[in-house]
This record gives C-alpha cells, sequence and structure tokens, in this order.
C-alpha cells in the first residue's frame, strides 16, 4: 500500500499521491452553499479510494483515455490524470457535482473534461473512444442492473480495453457481475484500501472474451 502523508490541515488527504478536500474543509462547505448534488454526489466515497488502490497495483497505460462513470466529486477521475497522465472524460447525471470536481483537479493541477449525461445511455461509439472505462459505487438500484449490463456490452462491441468497477458489495453489484460473465471475461475480486481510511469492497474488471 502506498505510505500515507499527514497534513497540518485534518480536512485535507493526501491519498495515493493527491490531495482531497473533506466535507469540513471552508471551500467544500462553501461550495455546498451555492451548489448541492442531489443523486448521491455528496462526498469522496469509499468505492473511488477501491479503485485507486485497484489501478495502483493493476496501472492502466500511460496517457491512456478513460471514461469515468458516475463520477461524483472525481477522486478516482483526478487520480486517473495525475498519475497516469491521462485523457479523462467524468460523466455525471448531476451537474452539481462538478464545481466540486474542478476544485479537486485544480489543487492537483490536471484537467478533466466534464460531461452531464445518463452513463447508462451512452451511445457505443462515444463509449468506444476511451480504453478504459471506471465506475465507483454506480449499481446501487436494481433498476441500473440491466441498462449496465447493455451498456458493458456496448462499450465492448465499440473497442473498450477494460472496464472497472469498484462497489461495496452489494446484491446488485453481484447480479450485475454474474449477468456480464455469460458474455465477457469478468474477474470478480475483494479489495480494500487504507487511504485515508480503510474502505472495503469488491472490485469486477470487465475484458473482452
Amino acid at each position: 500500500m502506498p505510505k500515507l502523508q499527514r497534513l497540518p490541515d485534518p480536512n485535507v488527504d493526501y491519498v495515493y499521491g493527491i490531495f482531497l478536500l473533506t466535507e469540513k474543509h471552508k471551500l467544500i462547505r462553501a461550495l455546498k452553499k451555492i451548489h448541492q448534488p442531489s443523486v448521491h454526489g455528496t462526498r469522496t466515497w469509499g468505492s473511488a479510494f477501491l479503485t485507486m488502490d485497484y489501478l495502483t497495483h493493476n496501472p492502466i497505460s500511460k496517457g491512456c483515455s478513460v471514461l469515468d462513470l458516475g463520477c461524483g466529486w472525481g477522486g478516482a477521475s483526478v487520480f486517473c490524470a495525475h498519475k497516469f497522465k491521462a485523457q479523462v472524460t467524468a460523466v455525471d447525471l448531476d451537474p452539481a457535482v462538478f464545481p466540486f470536481l474542478n476544485v479537486f483537479a485544480e489543487i492537483n493541477s490536471v484537467e478533466v473534461k466534464t460531461r452531464k449525461a445518463d452513463f447508462t445511455k451512452l451511445k457505443g461509439p462515444d463509449l468506444g473512444q476511451n480504453q478504459v472505462i471506471l465506475g465507483s459505487d454506480i449499481c446501487f438500484w436494481d433498476s441500473l442492473v440491466e441498462p449496465l449490463v447493455k451498456m458493458v456490452n456496448r462499450a465492448i462491441n465499440n473497442g473498450v480495453e477494460r472496464i472497472i468497477i469498484a462497489d461495496p458489495g452489494r446484491p446488485t453489484f453481484y447480479e450485475f457481475c454474474d449477468k456480464v460473465s455469460s458474455k465477457h471475461q469478468v474477474s470478480l475480486q475483494e479489495w480494500y484500501s487504507v487511504e485515508p481510511d480503510r474502505s472495503e469492497g469488491e472490485i469486477v474488471e470487465i475484458r473482452p472474451s
């Protein structure tokens, strides 16, 4: 695991080589007075840290194109842009999360493109422009399972090389994994991260068969 660096400001975390602000940081509190995310984009969730740790041990190619689905505050997006110099597009249904992502990108001196969209409805050619697709905690409703399966099929059929999704371990996530395993190469692993605190869950990586 990467070395944990403690900072004087308790509301700034240094995790996996990037700086992130916590919910209690004065800048985040100020942003929340103006922008109020409504679709769970209220913090950096633990699954984003699982994604960062997984990619530390299973890296993507330098400079590759990455699509981060349901990006929220964009921790995983910023991590990929910083560590791998990736060309990242962060997608979320709720545009109110983007000001938080932009702050994280700014303090880490990286650029991340943002796009307001329902990621389950992205067309195959849009998905296929990326080598890697990420998703952290995006399979939390029963109604998301089948659309996510179809999205994976479109992505793989249009040339996406790796799809990596982290989840705390919900039944809906396991159902999703079972469904995609019938058509694609699937690796499902228990995973944990230790920065900024311990998070546990599951990582599935999907590749063309």
